[in-house]
């Protein structure tokens, strides 16, 4: 859940969106690709395809949905909408705290609703991760060795505790089919070639976490933790880009069902990870086609923790 890129205006070959490859040809690498005749298709990942539309991109969501860094077989309808209508609301909310890539939703019909206009930016290297909660890879990382990212943390933590404060555990950015990996700031830093780059990466992160994650509690849900991808463009130095704060990027629990010391019900895709984890399947492709309830009920939590959290519905 929490991913290489360069930048947004590519060459073939290099990464520039998380589980994303330039094309050689522009030919879609994967089954659910929009076709957009009077577009150049420029890349495709495991959820979003991107195409060049004037001096910009076009950053169009499927209803693809992957777990474990797998495209699922079956769809979950109405996804792609929910993550570009969820990340224009926090765009919207969060352009005080840092500029972003939104530019506008004036984009071709076939992909009204689902598809955003965004700026072309150098993509910085490194996924931005802020967790206030205890859980997934962070709670197994402290179950190892007390701490996450090299942050050390009290003992006796109960799987999905609060902390103390958020705390800023970037990764790697992962070729696609490989596991990104947990790495702290300095290694951060390291890749990045600078350390004040870091630290303001690390401020912005977290200020953005908190500034969404007290909007979550209004509404009676849990930010538990999220990603952030940031990229620069001419006159800004770091841009807010890709997703932002969806059921895809982050874990959504309900407040009134909280309970540490177990997993969480939650409005996010950890719902089909548990379902892939207790049918046994190892992680490697290909993955099992998921049943019609756990379709449903995965699209029901994602357009709820939409509803939920920006109090609009979904058309």
């Amino acid at each position: 859940m929490l991913a290489q890129r360069k930048h947004w205006k590519v060459a073939p070959g290099v990464r520039f969106d998380r589980g994303t490859t330039v094309l050689e040809s522009g030919a879609p690498m994967s089954t659910g690709q929009e076709k957009l005749a009077d577009l150049k298709a420029v890349a495709t990942g495991k959820v979003r395809d991107m195409y060049e539309i004037g001096d910009d991109l076009l950053m169009v969501a499927s209803d693809r949905i992957s777990a474990y860094d797998v495209v699922m077989p079956n769809p979950i309808p109405d996804k792609g909408k929910v993550l570009t209508q969820m990340s224009v609301f926090w765009f919207e909310h969060t352009s005080e705290i840092c500029p972003n890539h939104f530019i506008s939703q004036e984009v071709p019909q076939e992909v009204e609703g689902r598809a955003l206009r965004v700026r072309k930016l150098e993509m910085y290297p490194v996924e931005c991760v802020v967790r206030g909660y205890l859980s997934g890879s962070g709670w197994r990382e402290y179950q190892e060795t007390g701490g996450v990212c090299g942050i050390a943390l009290p003992e006796g933590l109960q799987q999905c505790d609060k902390l103390p404060e958020p705390i800023f555990t970037p990764a790697t950015k992962a070729d696609v089919g490989a596991h990104d990996e947990n790495i702290d700031i300095d290694r951060a830093a390291e890749i990045l070639g600078d350390d004040a780059l870091a630290e303001e990466l690390k401020r912005l992160s977290i200020e953005i976490y908190d500034h969404a994650a007290r909007h979550a509690a209004e509404k009676g849900i849990i930010l538990a933790d999220t990603k952030f991808e940031f990229g620069k463009s001419p006159g800004a130095e770091i841009v807010l880009a890709d997703e932002v704060l969806t059921p895809d990027s982050s874990r959504f629990w309900p407040a009134d069902d909280y309970s540490p010391g177990r997993d969480q019900d939650s409005f996010d895709k950890q719902y089909v990870r548990n379902w892939l984890d207790e049918e046994g399947w190892d992680h490697s492709p290909p993955a099992p086609e998921l049943p019609a309830e756990v379709v449903e009920s995965t699209r029901g939590r994602y357009i709820e923790a939409y509803e939920k959290i920006t109090g609009r519905k979904l058309d």
